[in-house]
């Protein structure tokens, strides 16, 4: 891990949807970042304008992809860098997924909008070795169909008859366009789980990873195998500054991925 941003070179951009985009980004020079595992999070620096943590949303051998949305000033930056700009990159940070934890048993995997960016590499692994879970399960929610992220391999993963069952739901339907409409938590019934051997894993909204794990909790799911990731409460991962802490955990030194067993008492202890 470094303090100091280490220089990567944009070498593909990719839009997502109107707001979103992906960076591909290579080391430009000899030295690179220790190697990220699914769920861990980088301070990403536009130059001249600030940084902020963007969890890593595919790992390739010395390439790392962060998806990032325009929301302010440094993430608006970062959204218009073109192949060839430079950004600087310190991690990784926080907690990973855990894949291991799921081992033997069904994977839920839950994303709500973007929430799907800090998933993806825990799927690909997943499917890198599917002989060592049970029955996979992604389920997705987006406001539109034009908000799902990565629409092609999302579509990919729904029309294939291969270990993964996918689902996908909106807020919002297109005109014209048929599909599922409704929260999240509507896909469980479809979902194909044993809840008292089964790990889930989950990123979105807060109100979403409430909703979900509450729904998942009364179907007789463990808490402590509800993994759900806090990362919107991530700020500059130096673990000083205390804008991350929720009760006694720093989210970019003890998360951002806890299990509920924890973060359910967190986010109450925020609302008191």
């Amino acid at each position: 891990m470094n303090d100091v941003p280490l220089p990567y070179r944009v070498t593909q951009v990719r839009d997502e949807t109107a707001d979103t985009v992906s960076l591909a980004l290579t080391p430009a020079g000899p030295t690179s970042l220790a190697p990220f595992a699914p769920g861990q999070f980088a301070m990403v620096y536009a130059f001249g304008v600030g940084e902020i943590p963007v969890s890593v949303s595919r790992i390739d051998r010395r390439e790392l992809v962060h998806t990032v949305r325009s929301v302010g000033a440094v993430s608006a930056a970062l959204c218009a860098l073109r192949p060839g700009a430079h950004v600087g990159l310190r991690g990784p940070f926080g907690t990973g997924w855990e894949l291991d934890r799921a081992t033997g048993q069904d994977m839920l995997v839950v994303a709500g909008g973007i929430g799907l960016a800090p998933l993806r590499p825990l799927v690909f692994d997943a499917l890198a070795a599917p002989r060592a879970y049970g029955r996979m399960n992604l389920l997705i929610g987006a406001r539109t169909p034009h908000d799902v992220l990565y629409s092609q391999q999302v579509h990919a993963w729904t029309a294939a008859h291969g270990p993964l069952h996918c689902g996908v739901t909106v807020d919002r339907p297109a005109p014209g366009r048929l599909g599922h409409v409704g929260v999240v938590t509507t896909l469980l019934n479809g979902a194909r789980f044993e809840p008292r051997n089964t790990t889930a894993f989950i990123c979105g909204p807060e109100v979403m990873i409430r909703a979900t794990a509450r729904d998942l909790l009364q179907r007789g799911l463990p808490a402590h195998r509800i993994r759900v990731s806090l990362e919107r409460n991530m700020r500059c991962a130096t673990g000083h500054c205390g804008h991350c802490q929720l009760g006694g955990v720093l989210m970019c030194r003890d998360g951002p991925v806890i299990g509920w067993d924890r973060a359910e008492s967190l986010l109450s202890v925020r609302e008191l």
